[in-house]
């Protein structure tokens, strides 16, 4: 539909690690060796105290971000235990800074991909037709904006400062448009007024977290309040999608609503496993992924059962959504966050570049456009993966991927 809107997947994308590395460390100590230690130079004839290494030295030392397994992924990426590898400590350090980058980056293909929607649904309410508002559905931009809230916390949580970045304006850039709709009366105004308070509430609390001027039990509760919703909105979602050829029915949200409230009480009360409360720690992240995971399932369902709505999608609305997920990409596998790298490669792939190949093959974008879009897809990715081997110091890229799923 030509008025429509294919939301961009931030989110899920974008990170960085700030060139501070004390950010990330929970005592800057933890980077110096004892005060014993010593550095040789030339041959053993000449000694300098590791304690005269200037600050910037200190501050730069390449440890390496340890692997982050499926159910630590809500833990701020924590350092390698091992020794420093001094001789691949500028590129590691160079190559860091790149990564949060790209993450930054990716601001700009997701601004342009959102702003399209918010000068037509302008130029639509200044000219009174409220009615074309109608195309665009509340209640999908709701769920965009839930699992964008969720990552923004989940990156707040973490100290990815460029990530926060890109999920906070997906937040702003997404309720934009949600209060566009209300104005049109496309939305109602009590749940525009509900929204409307827990928009405000998630960006000062994660503003507060952030910063470490909030308190732990008010950042539990907000937590708790975002995994319930989460898991109560993504089984619903992916059931609808195949409505009608299921029956129309609220039953798999309401009966996640349950597991989902009687799962949080059971964590509280100390019920669960040991595994438990990382289990809903993890959830927390992971829901919100798979919200924007969904989303080129829908995309490309609907391609399926109407191959002519292909010719209403946008290419270069399309290639806005490859470019910034892929951007996303050698941050998440530089940390070693498989819930990350997952939902971007997801997207890259499935979301971007997936609706690029149907159109393709409908013929509604030239062989030239296609090709120069794979290239470029197969080169960034390949890069990154070799770019990330290197500097850990690994002859083979499958090393790397081998430590995101599973582990060092």
């Amino acid at each position: 539909m030509a008025d429509s809107l294919f939301l961009p997947l931030a989110a899920k994308s974008s990170n960085a690690h700030s060139s501070l590395f004390f950010r990330n460390c929970p005592s800057p100590s933890r980077l110096l060796p004892p005060k014993s230690s010593s550095l040789l130079l030339h041959g053993g004839e000449k000694k300098m105290s590791v304690l005269a290494l200037s600050l910037y030295s200190r501050v730069s030392l390449p440890h390496r971000a340890a692997p982050i397994r499926a159910l630590d992924s809500e833990v701020p990426h924590p350092l390698h235990k091992g020794s420093v590898n001094f001789k691949n400590r500028k590129s590691y350090v160079e190559w860091d800074s790149l990564t949060a980058k790209f993450t930054g980056a990716a601001n700009l293909p997701f601004l342009l991909l959102q702003l399209p929607q918010i000068i037509l649904n302008a130029r639509n309410l200044m000219a009174g037709n409220k009615t074309a508002l109608l195309a665009v559905p509340w209640l999908g931009m709701f769920t965009a904006l839930l699992g964008n809230l969720s990552l923004l916390s989940y990156f707040a949580k973490k100290r990815e400062t460029e990530a926060v970045v890109v999920q906070a304006l997906g937040v702003m850039s997404t309720f934009v448009v949600i209060s566009q709709l209300a104005i049109g009366e496309a939305m109602p105004l009590p749940q525009y007024v509900a929204t409307s308070v827990v928009v405000a509430a998630g960006l000062i609390l994660n503003f507060l977290n952030y910063y470490g001027m909030l308190n732990a039990t008010i950042w539990q509760f907000w937590e708790d309040f975002m995994t319930v919703g989460g898991l109560s909105v993504l089984p619903q979602i992916m059931w609808s999608t195949f409505v009608p050829y299921i029956p129309n029915s609220i039953l798999p949200g309401s009966i996640a609503f349950v597991v989902a409230v009687a799962s949080v009480t059971l964590s509280h009360s100390g019920k669960l496993s040991e595994k438990g409360p990382k289990f809903m720690g993890a959830i927390f992240g992971w829901t919100a992924t798979l919200l924007f995971m969904w989303m080129p399932v829908s995309q490309m369902w609907t391609n399926f059962l109407n191959p002519d709505n292909i010719k209403g999608l946008s290419a270069i609305s399309m290639l806005l959504a490859m470019l910034g997920n892929g951007l996303l990409i050698p941050r998440a596998l530089f940390i070693r966050d498989l819930m990350w790298f997952t939902g971007s490669l997801w997207a890259t792939l499935f979301y971007g570049y997936g609706n690029i190949v149907c159109m393709y093959l409908l013929k509604t974008i030239s062989r030239e456009f296609f090709l120069a879009a794979t290239v470029g897809l197969i080169a960034w990715i390949g890069m990154a993966l070799w770019r990330d081997a290197a500097v850990y110091g690994y002859n083979s890229p499958l090393r790397s991927l081998k430590e995101l799923v599973f582990g060092s």
